[in-house]
């Protein structure tokens, strides 16, 4: 015959102690030890017998509790996974929006580009005229509109890079939480595989 398996040791100790909780080695004890009490032929073994039953429904009283516990904080911890995934929902939303927007402020500063570029053909046909003068007022009022419209190209320009860090951190921190998400699964399934041979332990 071939070794066996730790999930196959695992599955007939399932099989065989309910739950894992010792549940099943709780109750057959409790009627033996009923039986006991009823056949007891003195009032201290009576006596004996009776104070084992009461430990026996207080270690079955205790697991109950404990298991109780455990499926309120699961169903906790279901509600709260439900919300942080809403969350990440609404932010990957707004995200994009963010995005659609930062493309739109692109295009904007394309325009502003091109009509620069229009602008400083103007300005070159502007200084042919022989009104020196009102050349000069005309560049200046040109001057004044591309450094505006250059304020307005850098605004963009950071908006632009704040927005792609912002995404970038975002991303991260989905990222993060699918690993704490994937860490906290594996440490709950090695603490239920590692309570399994201590159940085992106290059978013995």
């Amino acid at each position: 015959m071939g070794a066996v398996t730790d999930d196959e040791v695992i599955r007939k100790r399932l099989l065989i102690d309910g739950d894992g909780a010792g549940d099943d080695r709780r109750i057959n004890l409790l009627v033996k030890s009923f039986i006991k009490w009823c056949n007891s032929g003195s009032q201290e073994e009576g006596y004996t017998q009776y104070q084992r039953m009461l430990s026996t429904l207080a270690q079955c009283e205790f697991s109950m509790g404990k298991t109780l516990l455990v499926y309120d904080m699961n169903l906790r911890e279901m509600e709260n996974y439900e919300k942080i995934y809403k969350d990440i929902e609404n932010s990957i939303a707004a995200a994009h929006e963010k995005i659609a927007e930062c493309k739109k402020q692109i295009l904007q500063a394309k325009r502003i580009r091109k009509n620069r570029q229009e602008y400083d053909a103007l300005a070159k046909v502007i200084q042919r005229h022989p009104d020196r003068h009102q050349t000069l007022k005309q560049l200046e009022a040109l001057g004044k509109e591309l450094q505006h419209l250059s304020h307005i190209k850098e605004s963009v320009e950071d908006k632009l890079e704040l927005r792609r860090k912002q995404f970038h951190v975002l991303l991260s921190t989905i990222h993060e939480l699918q690993q704490t998400l994937e860490n906290d699964e594996k440490l709950s399934e090695a603490e239920e595989a590692s309570d399994i041979p201590m159940e085992a332990e106290d059978k013995q």
